[in-house]
């Protein structure tokens, strides 16, 4: 199946993968909503964002280089802008997965001392005298047990289960960010 995706794109004389982008002008690579701003404080056109995503995950590890197709001259200017804006934006978006994955582990943690605390104190008063003594005091005792045990599951589950699509994320975006640009004018 790979060999059949990765026979659907071009390749270099080296044998890189060619992401190519076809468009008429410099200008169709950039969000609208901000068209008066300077090319640098522009974000890249969601379109354009995903395509990139998706054709860098579907031929995983190969060596990739982005080429830019336009109908028009462009401007040494204008290339190192896009060549520029490509890697803030997916430099921008790992930084952005960094967070995330940085605010799980804060969550991971924090569940595990909460477990962690609910259990010393259920331990605590599973060893006490009232708790022969009364069946609420065991009720309660029993009910912070399966709290601690749930709170310590989630973090486990989170440490050891959901941070792999974050660091996943986190390399495609480095890939993305500091792949090579070229650019190719097919002018009509």
């Amino acid at each position: 199946m790979k060999k059949e995706i990765l026979e659907r794109y071009e390749h270099t004389d080296i044998g890189e993968i060619i992401i190519d982008i076809s468009t008429k002008k410099v200008e169709d690579l950039y969000s609208n909503f901000d068209k008066k701003s300077h090319f640098l404080k522009k974000d890249l056109n969601q379109d354009l964002v995903e395509y990139i995503i998706d054709s860098a995950n579907e031929i995983e590890q190969e060596n990739f280089i982005i080429r830019f197709n336009f109908e028009t001259e462009v401007d040494n200017e204008a290339t190192a802008s896009v060549v520029n804006s490509v890697n803030r934006f997916f430099t921008y978006l790992q930084e952005h997965e960094h967070r995330k994955m940085k605010d799980m582990l804060k969550k991971s943690i924090s569940l595990f001392i909460v477990g962690v605390v609910i259990a010393g104190i259920s331990a605590f008063m599973s060893q006490s005298i009232l708790m022969e003594k009364s069946i609420l005091f065991a009720v309660i005792a029993e009910g912070l047990t399966v709290a601690a045990w749930v709170s310590l599951w989630e973090s486990l589950a989170t440490f050891l289960i959901r941070w792999m699509p974050y660091k996943k994320k986190i390399l495609l975006y480095e890939r993305i960010a500091n792949a090579k640009i070229v650019f190719s004018i097919n002018i009509k």
